[in-house]
């Protein structure tokens, strides 16, 4: 693996652990809903905090974290489900979009209540943003490839949580997708040996249907988003 053999004797990288601490705590108590800042304005501000290798570390950990806490909530969903009526269902961590078209109305969208706290629109988005932007440097602090992979199941969660989970698609949520889409890009290009696209990805775009986004506050459209168009546009370049 490229990365482990330069994270072993590539160059001389320097991280600290504290410091890593400290970056995940400050992501976890200065940032969200309970902030008093618009969402955009916590990513700016969150990204800029996520700065050098440190950051970048603490950025894939939030990535990586989200994703693990999304697929355990939704497994205690379905066992859930099984216990009180029976009915099995699968939760395959690669393809979360046929779980969500046969039980959508009976699931709850995991990503804004994980333990860990991370608000998609606030945390995850500025990582989304930090891994996207500095993706030829991650082989040097990380192993790119599950990486991308957490990502494209966030990406999956969310497209499926606006097609099958009653979430609205406001300029947020918009906005966290087309940073997942464009990030995935820069780190597919970055990789020596890319990973398949996974499925939920390949069937999003076959589409070429645009989507109302809405205002998050007020509620009315302010425009839309052809999610199919925007992928083949940045996965397929």
């Amino acid at each position: 693996m490229r990365w482990l053999q330069r994270l072993l004797g590539g160059g001389r990288i320097q991280l600290d652990p504290e410091r890593q601490q400290t970056l995940l705590r400050d992501l976890q108590h200065g940032y969200g809903p309970r902030a008093r800042t618009p969402f955009p304005a916590q990513v700016e501000a969150a990204t800029g905090m996520l700065s050098g290798d440190d950051g970048l570390v603490v950025a894939a950990r939030v990535l990586h974290q989200v994703a693990d806490e999304a697929h355990l909530d939704l497994r205690a969903q379905a066992q859930d489900i099984h216990r009180r009526t029976g009915r099995r269902l699968l939760v395959h961590r690669r393809n979360y979009r046929q779980l969500w078209s046969e039980a959508g109305p009976g699931l709850r969208w995991p990503l804004f209540a994980l333990p860990c706290g991370f608000h998609p629109y606030a945390q995850v988005a500025a990582a989304v943003a930090v891994v996207g932007g500095r993706a030829a440097r991650l082989d040097r602090v990380t192993d790119p490839a599950p990486l991308v992979t957490h990502m494209f199941e966030v990406l999956d969660l969310t497209t499926a949580g606006w097609e099958y989970g009653r979430v609205r698609v406001d300029t947020d949520g918009a906005a966290l997708v087309d940073r997942l889409i464009a990030s995935a890009a820069q780190i597919l290009a970055a990789m020596d040996d890319p990973p398949r696209l996974p499925p939920p990805v390949r069937a999003l775009m076959r589409r070429n249907n645009s989507l109302d986004v809405h205002d998050p506050h007020a509620g009315h459209q302010v425009g839309r988003f052809n999610l199919g168009a925007r992928m083949r546009e940045q996965l397929l370049a």
